[in-house]
């Protein structure tokens, strides 16, 4: 809730949080087989991070859409 009210507080920034999900990276074992590629992952650090001006804010970001508080 704390992005929701950051979000309200600087409405001409879009602060958004994102759940990148479990990845497999280093920090989860090196032998982690149930994380998913970091390219899965990073695609949604991308896509909101370069969001336009009409994009949304104070969202909590996963995949493809958003999560429900």
């Amino acid at each position: 809730m704390l992005t929701v009210q950051y979000a309200r507080a600087e409405p001409g920034v879009k602060i958004n949080a994102v759940e990148p999900g479990y990845t497999a990276t280093e920090l989860g074992g090196a032998a982690n087989p149930l994380g998913r590629p970091v390219e899965v992952s990073a695609a949604t650090v991308v896509r909101m991070a370069t969001i336009g001006p009409d994009g949304p804010t104070g969202v909590f970001a996963e995949d493809d859409g958003e999560l429900g508080w």
